[in-house]
């Protein structure tokens, strides 16, 4: 598959007169013609509902879109409650799926009337003592435990993982909260990250879906919404076929109508908490080429670096790079495309072959919409870029400034030092 922009070299240039590089790019459209492919592959489902992880893209003006949709929030912070609250999600429309979670999250979520998904069977008398009750509708999230397998592929290791409940629990949990005065009931799992096939989100649901219908028969809860969360990746690599969501969304409801329609439980509703596949691939890294350097390697430097985009330095993560303007040119040149920081890992590509790339030329980084501007951080004393909107009718939009040295350093403000500093 060959990796394409969805703006053009003119388009950049005429943006970049108005907001200097490096900075994150947003495509309205991509992710408005998204957002409904996904929900018509759901649409089997009446109570069909996503819930969009609000840590893959925290901005609101993206946000905002896909809640002209019907999206929730799916949050994990008090500060992402805040944000959630702040543009109208309160009530069912926000899920708070938290772990090793501080009261003051449990209180706000509850005086938001979130749904609440416990990660771990201790939660529940730490959340009864927090806010006085427990709520009426309330998840628990599950994990069973060993490898994750597709075929004989393994997908993740959810034994290995810090977060769920085991088997075990989760049936004491329904029965505690269900004596406790919960209603209504939510299983949640997240067993595989960034999974590039159709075939696990049936899989996945195929496992909750047995799990549910025993937990109803054995404990006698009303079980409401199985959450699929997340987990359906993209294609950061241009060889990956992206997956098909349509076929997933058929693959789950096959399942849906062996496992769950027969056990008499076609109220269920399906939800999921997509950030990565959502707005993935609809934003991009724009950043230009300030330096070249010729020593044992063949080195280009940007302006951008880790702290905006950290995958690449934290996990060895892909990301696709287009030269722009020479898009079909030979690449035919191997470089190490790097950032400014004070550490060998801030590389957004190694031994990358390339066009020829020259000083002023602007590169794109690919398939930066989710995780991206989110896990920005001031390491060096470098500041967070700006985040441009590229609008459905090619306009573009500033959606949140760069940072300035005063934002740095307002946390000081109760030593000389800031004062002075923001004062400049």
């Amino acid at each position: 598959m060959e990796k394409k922009t969805f703006v053009t070299k003119e388009q950049l240039e005429e943006i970049v007169k108005k907001y200097p590089t490096p900075f994150h790019l947003y495509d309205e459209k991509g992710i408005r013609d998204n957002i409904k492919a996904l929900k018509e592959a759901f649409s089997w489902n009446p109570g069909y509902k996503e819930y969009f992880a609000v840590k893959a893209n925290p901005n609101p003006f993206l946000i905002d879109i896909l809640r002209e949709y019907g999206c929730g929030c799916d949050c994990s912070s008090y500060t992402e409650l805040l944000l959630s609250e702040a543009i109208g999600a309160t009530g069912d429309d926000i899920m708070f799926s938290s772990n090793a979670t501080p009261a003051k999250e449990y209180e706000l979520a509850d005086k938001l009337g979130a749904v609440i998904n416990l990660d771990d069977i201790t939660h529940i008398e730490f959340l009864e003592k927090t806010i006085g009750h427990i709520p009426e509708v309330i998840s628990c999230r599950y994990n069973p435990g060993g490898l994750f397998k597709i075929s004989n592929d393994i997908m993740d290791n959810p034994g290995d993982a810090k977060y769920g409940m085991t088997t075990e629990q989760l049936f004491e949990a329904f029965k505690i909260l269900k004596a406790k005065g919960a209603k209504e009931f939510g299983i949640h799992a997240f067993l595989a990250s960034n999974t590039v096939t159709n075939e696990y989100y049936p899989m996945l649901a195929k496992v909750l879906f047995e799990v549910a219908v025993k937990l109803q028969k054995e404990t006698g809860a009303h079980i409401k919404f199985i959450n699929l969360s997340g987990g359906i990746g993209i294609p950061y690599k241009p060889d990956q076929e992206p997956n098909d969501i349509k076929v997933i969304g058929e693959g789950v409801r096959k399942v849906y109508e062996e496992v769950l329609v027969p056990a008499g439980m076609g109220d269920v509703a399906i939800y999921t908490e997509l950030g990565r596949f959502v707005t993935g691939p609809y934003g991009c890294l724009v950043t230009t080429a300030i330096h070249e350097k010729h020593t044992h390697k063949e080195y280009i430097g940007c302006d951008a670096c880790a702290v905006n985009l950290m995958r690449p330095a934290m996990y060895g993560a892909y990301h696709h790079i287009t030269v722009m303007g020479k898009e079909n040119e030979s690449c035919d040149y191997k470089y190490d495309v790097t950032g400014s920081l004070c550490e060998n890992n801030d590389k957004f590509a190694i031994d990358r072959m390339l066009p020829k790339i020259d000083i002023g030329d602007l590169l794109v980084i690919h398939d930066t919409g989710a995780h991206g501007y989110s896990m920005g951080y001031n390491y060096n004393g470098k500041l967070r870029s700006a985040e441009v909107l590229l609008c459905a009718d090619g306009n573009a939009k500033l959606i949140r400034r760069a940072e300035t040295p005063e934002d740095y350093f307002a946390t000081l403000d109760c030593f000389e030092i800031g004062k002075k500093l923001c004062e400049k």
